[in-house]
């Protein structure tokens, strides 16, 4: 699904008015049925509903769906916020078409207007819509920040009031923070990042049927993947297949006190799909590693803490193997350093790297040049923060983001919600998945086996990364059920690892 900035949602309302062909006011009465029906469906108990409208064209939305939910006989109470002198047409038109089923149209032109708001009544922002480009203020300003106080349960029309689609808001703008924001067709930038959670609560989209073929020909750096995307990129397997036909793939995890990071990260890995998997740990975790995973091969660093990269027994060279994962609970220990230094140059193939290997990176910044081509980064915030700068904002972020990628030739995976996957052209595809019981130690370790196993199967980096992190935030939603966000472990979120 792609994510359209707000001149390009304009341009598709517009063409499919041209191509449909379909009238303005028809659209919008199409919308206005698609938000109705989410609305009748979760609000079935007909509370006191009250209607904030402005005088564009989100407020005809909104005065459409008043219309239409009094004809289902829910008790509506309809306010015009007066900020400007006219109204849009469609805002003309779908008030006199209101006029028809009720005069009680109230307007709010200063503060003694705006109405008390109860905690058992449900409020409806259609006040501001996507083309906003300025902040709020004025009588605006007051009747979002009244509507703010109140208890009641808020739901936006497509997207908040005061919000921005695709460019920062300040700290001080006054902005609509509803329950829910039930947005038209496509989601918005504004949705999937972290510092507008607050303006957009639980967000959904309604299909009102906009040009497909715009939309498909639309260039948009952004993406929203969904279930069907990832079914899509998972291969079927044959029947004929062996385990030398999924490839071998090399872990190198652990040190003292964290041979957990290399446990969690093998299982995921053994989990996903890999044929045969390796792991080198530093001679400490050897009995625990064979013992928690035996269906893995454990090769023991001559090292009994940390990583060097010395084996004590005969092994291949990690450029034999199909792929090779690297970072989970190594530490920074000189020795490991060493190793990273003394690899990285050898591999040729794709690799995934996690963890305290970022931390190396960003603090010898020389090595990043030596990264194999195409190989995934799995950075959380602070992590990506030290491989690059900070950032005065979340699109500033998305920026550094994709300049990072495009850079090194690399795919980024920066973790969180709505975690973002960067492809070295450019491109950032967002995560559907996940909630934040993977806020927990070890998910990242879990993350790390899957995109090796992906890898060493011979999926693109790309399609690896972006199918890996659903999966991960699927089998993590999965967990949630069972044990609810709070009680969930990196442990719960492999053994609810699904790959059907």
């Amino acid at each position: 699904m792609k994510i359209l900035n707000a001149d390009q949602i304009r341009a598709l309302d517009q063409s499919t008015i041209q191509n449909e062909p379909i009238a303005p006011i028809n659209l919008m009465e199409r919308a206005a049925l698609a938000f109705v029906d989410w609305f009748v469906d979760h609000f079935s108990d007909k509370k006191t509903t009250k209607i904030f409208c402005g005088l564009g064209n989100n407020g005809g939305d909104g005065l459409a769906i008043a219309r239409l939910l009094l004809e289902r006989d829910y008790p509506i109470e309809i306010y015009v916020v007066r900020y400007a002198p006219r109204e849009s047409d469609d805002f003309m038109h779908n008030h006199r078409r209101l006029k028809l089923v009720t005069d009680s149209v109230r307007y709010i032109e200063s503060s003694d207007d705006i109405p008390s708001i109860r905690h058992n009544e449900v409020v409806i922002d259609a006040i501001l819509g996507s083309g906003l480009s300025r902040p709020t203020e004025g009588i605006v300003k007051s009747t979002i920040e009244a509507i703010n106080r109140a208890p009641a349960m808020v739901v936006a029309v497509d997207i908040a009031s005061g919000l921005y689609t695709d460019q920062p808001n300040t700290s001080t703008d006054v902005i609509i923070e509803p329950d829910y924001t039930i947005s038209f067709q496509l989601p918005k930038l504004a949705f999937i990042l972290p510092k507008n959670g607050r303006y957009v609560g639980e967000w959904q989209i309604v299909n009102i049927r906009l040009h497909k073929r715009y939309i498909d020909l639309a260039p948009t750096p952004y993406y929203y993947t969904q279930a069907r995307d990832a079914r899509l990129l998972l291969r079927k397997r044959d029947r004929f297949s062996n385990k030398g036909s999924f490839g071998h793939a090399l872990l190198l995890v652990g040190s003292y006190g964290k041979i957990g990071a290399a446990v969690l990260s093998a299982r995921a890995c053994l989990r996903s799909g890999v044929g045969l998997l390796t792991v080198q740990v530093p001679a400490c975790g050897y009995a625990i590693l064979q013992t928690a995973v035996p269906e893995a091969m454990c090769l023991p660093d001559t090292d009994e803490h940390y990583l060097t990269g010395q084996s004590a027994v005969d092994s291949l060279p990690p450029a034999t193997f199909s792929t090779l994962g690297i970072g989970p609970g190594i530490g920074k220990n000189p020795g490991t350093l060493t190793m990273l230094r003394n690899l990285l140059p050898t591999l040729e193939k794709p690799i995934v790297i996690d963890a305290d290997a970022l931390n190396l990176l960003s603090e010898h910044r020389d090595l990043l040049d030596k990264l194999p081509r195409n190989s995934i980064l799995t950075p959380h915030p602070k992590e990506f923060e030290r491989l690059t700068q900070p950032w005065a904002n979340d699109y500033q972020k998305l920026d550094s983001l994709r300049d990072f990628a495009k850079k090194y030739k690399v795919v980024v995976v920066l973790k969180g919600a709505y975690s973002a996957v960067a492809t070295p052209d450019g491109d950032i595809h967002f995560n559907s998945t996940g909630n934040p019981g993977l806020s927990t130690g070890g998910t990242g370790d879990v993350l790390t086996g899957i995109l090796t196993a992906l890898l060493a199967q011979g999926y693109d980096p790309i399609e690896a990364a972006v199918l890996g992190v659903f999966a991960h935030g699927l089998a993590g939603d999965k967990a949630a059920e069972k044990r609810g966000p709070v009680g969930m472990t990196a442990s719960d979120v492999i053994d609810a690892l699904s790959w059907t």
